[in-house]
């Protein structure tokens, strides 16, 4: 079946093709009863414009693109829920593509959205890539990063100071008693990861009791933190640790799951384990787990704003770097009945 084009809405309206043209973009500029006729005959005629088309010719977009490493952390999902929320308020719609942590499908996305013309992108990647964000900058695609600091001073991003929030871990699980401390997370290349570390490693250092030990991961998922489970439950009970920092909520998921489930140690009182992120199943886990907080909501609408102002005709002189302050959140993964 052909497409239905203007020519045909306009030729069954009984109206020119500059009215239909006039009704779609600027609708003020028609008559009522002009406009009632034509939107009779695009229903009629099951008219849907084409807007790749109409905004070729604008020569701008209403697109913009989040690129998330996994989509299947709901971290990320729900980053893209407070995206999705705030593009709307601006009149924009949203491609969400998921590089599945590769560096590969990551650079095939950066060349594709450049190629649709989408107005700006929003990038959470665990890969260095703001060399990359620079040549599309130049090439007059702006970027916000999501999740990590920009470390040029002209890159725009939203992240979570995340050595504080290693810090407010180790700190709540040496303020329990807790002594023997495993941090499991990786690869330890990644900034974010080793930014948790370095927090949870300047407040164990601080401490006469505390030993920290590190088990680094090739993935933070929650098969990963089964993995690790097993692990320790292998050792003789006094050369396990008395408590875990996962670098994110999967992994310590993971760990409550094998260890309680799997092997009958009990959690808290055997092994306290910390997360971070909160995502929503944290609370309501096995056992509810006490996680350190990032603001999902809030990083999709700041991202989205400052994009909006780099899209603008006149971008800010010195791009925003948005850092937000993470929040302690403990439940029964740490605290026992009786704390």
């Amino acid at each position: 079946m052909a497409r239905v084009g203007i020519r045909e809405v306009a030729t069954l309206a009984g109206v020119s093709v500059g009215t239909v043209s006039h009704y779609l973009n600027h609708p003020s500029r028609v008559s009522p009863e002009k406009s009632e006729r034509i939107q009779r005959a695009i229903d009629k005629l099951g008219f849907v414009r084409n807007n790749a088309a109409w905004q070729l010719r604008l020569g701008r977009s209403t697109t913009i693109a989040y690129i998330v490493p996994d989509v299947s952390n709901p971290f990320f999902a729900a980053i893209a829920e407070g995206v999705e929320q705030r593009a709307a308020a601006h009149d924009l719609s949203v491609f969400i593509a998921n590089s599945n942590r590769s560096r590969a499908r990551e650079d095939a996305y950066l060349e594709m959205f450049q190629a649709q013309r989408v107005q700006g992108l929003l990038v959470a990647s665990h890969e260095p890539i703001e060399d990359r964000l620079i040549t599309l900058r130049q090439r007059g695609v702006p970027s916000v990063l999501v999740g990590q600091r920009g470390t040029f001073a002209d890159q725009p991003s939203v992240s979570v100071d995340d050595v504080a929030g290693g810090r407010m871990a180790a700190a709540h699980l040496l303020e329990l008693g807790r002594s023997r401390i495993a941090f499991v997370g990786g690869p330890l290349g990644i900034r974010q990861v080793a930014d948790r570390l370095d927090g949870a490693g300047s407040v164990i250092g601080q401490s006469a009791e505390g030993t920290l030990e590190v088990i680094n991961v090739a993935h933070r998922t929650i098969a990963e933190g089964r993995a690790v489970a097993r692990l320790l439950a292998a050792r003789r009970p006094q050369r396990r640790p008395d408590a875990v920092f996962a670098v994110n909520d999967l992994i310590a998921l993971g760990l409550i799951q094998e260890l309680v489930l799997g092997h009958g140690i009990r959690v808290p009182e055997d092994i306290a384990v910390i997360g971070y992120d909160d995502i929503e199943f944290a609370e309501s886990s096995l056992i509810p787990l006490s996680s350190i907080r990032a603001p999902h909501e809030e990083f999709g609408h700041t991202a989205v704003d400052l994009l909006v102002d780099e899209m603008g005709e006149e971008p800010r002189d010195s791009p925003a770097q948005m850092v937000f302050q993470p929040v302690l959140v403990p439940r029964a993964s740490t605290l026992a009945a009786a704390d």
